[in-house]
């Protein structure tokens, strides 16, 4: 028998087109350089799959998605140390926010801290109606750190993104939809069935057009709406001459199914 420990991440298809990444580190999922490792490992492993779609980005452990950094890890480490471990948590962040593939959290249970910024950091989010979100970093002395000061006022706006970050209190899976933190609510234990029919809708669009509307999105809060308008036209010429248009074109006048590849 071996001594190794089990995987902190493990990553299976669902279809050709829709993989799964699973976070099972316990007790906490705490994202530790096990965590990072294996998010880098499991993108990876779909980049060289080819024809990946959609990523799920769920949890097996129960009632919890991911509680947040590695405090014990934090707590034994010096200044550099501090600085490459949030160097290399954010680069594997950074590789789930690209627009390579859309991801998309399940979050069934709790998304504090790390988690949430991870959970962020998605494209979507589907949540369990008993999941809690919050980034408690203040009450460590500290503030969110792997992207959750400049992700959750985009989603939610300056003033909720505050209240969340400065009181350092949980947001309910309700409040959170509401506000738009989550974008799709399921009921509990449901999650990931409704994030696998969410995939298998958003597998079947043009994946080239999905690119650049994520493109265009996050270039809409750092551009200038004039400057957004012109970023929109060169996307949508670029997807007329060199992307899908023309089979999608083609087969809305021949009433037919798309065949986009």
């Amino acid at each position: 028998m071996s001594d190794s420990p089990a995987p902190a991440v493990t990553w299976e298809p669902i279809t050709e087109s829709i993989w799964k990444i699973v976070l099972q580190s316990p007790p906490a999922n705490a994202l530790g350089p096990r965590i990072v490792e294996g998010l880098h490992a499991a993108l990876d492993a779909a980049d060289a799959a080819g024809g990946v779609k959609v990523v799920l980005v769920t949890s097996a452990l129960e009632g919890l998605f991911a509680a947040g950094a590695d405090i014990k890890h934090m707590s034994s480490i010096d200044a550099a140390s501090f600085t490459a471990y949030g160097d290399e948590l954010r680069g594997s962040l950074d590789r789930i926010a690209g627009a390579e593939r859309i991801t998309i959290a399940v979050v069934e249970g709790l998304a504090l801290g790390g988690g949430l910024e991870l959970a962020m950091a998605c494209t979507l989010r589907v949540a369990g109606d008993r999941a809690s979100f919050g980034l408690p970093e203040v009450k460590l002395g500290l503030i969110p750190g792997a992207g959750g000061t400049q992700r959750l006022p985009r989603l939610v706006g300056r003033g909720r993104a505050l209240d969340i970050m400065l009181t350092g209190r949980q947001v309910p899976a309700q409040e959170a939809h509401a506000i738009g933190l989550v974008d799709r609510l399921a009921e509990h234990g449901q999650a990931e069935a409704v994030a696998r029919e969410l995939a298998d809708q958003l597998r079947r669009s043009s994946f080239p057009a999905q690119q650049a509307v994520v493109r265009t999105v996050d270039a809409s809060f750092d551009l200038s709406l004039e400057d957004g308008l012109l970023f929109e036209v060169a996307q949508e010429q670029a997807l007329f001459e060199d992307g899908e248009a023309a089979e999608g074109i083609g087969a809305f006048l021949g009433k037919r199914s798309p065949d986009f590849a």
